[in-house]
């Protein structure tokens, strides 16, 4: 057997596997700032990082309130926040349209990558 029969028989479909596994990777909540379940004073921003480039145009979050001190009927409210791409392609920035309150927030997340497989999360966080 020569040595290219030798590559064809063992090495191509280990390389292939591995190209094919690369393919179909999809993205995951890598971080978050602030942490899932954390404690913290007001953030100007959310941001949320992923293991994999974003398609802006196709991904998406919205910004929660779920309690607030004192209130302990509030109902979930939509916070005003925008949404944009952090310049390493991988984050995305929910900033609100005002100082947030001190409450319990949750950040409801889409995210969509180059291979156009979607994934849905959330993350939860208190304003002190």
């Amino acid at each position: 057997m020569t040595h290219s029969h030798i590559f064809a028989k063992f090495l191509a479909p280990i390389a292939a596997g591995l190209f094919a596994t690369a393919a179909l990777a999809h993205p995951s909540l890598v971080s978050s700032s602030p942490a899932d379940k954390s404690q913290v004073a007001a953030p100007a921003s959310i941001e949320l990082k992923f293991s994999e480039t974003l398609v802006p145009q196709f991904s998406a979050a919205n910004l929660v309130m779920t309690g607030m001190a004192g209130m302990p009927d509030h109902g979930a409210m939509k916070i005003n926040a925008s949404v944009s791409g952090a310049s390493d392609g991988k984050t995305m920035v929910i900033s609100p349209a005002q100082a947030l309150q001190s409450g319990s927030y949750r950040v409801d997340w889409r995210a969509v990558s180059a291979d156009t497989h979607v994934i849905n999360g959330n993350i939860n966080f208190q304003v002190k």
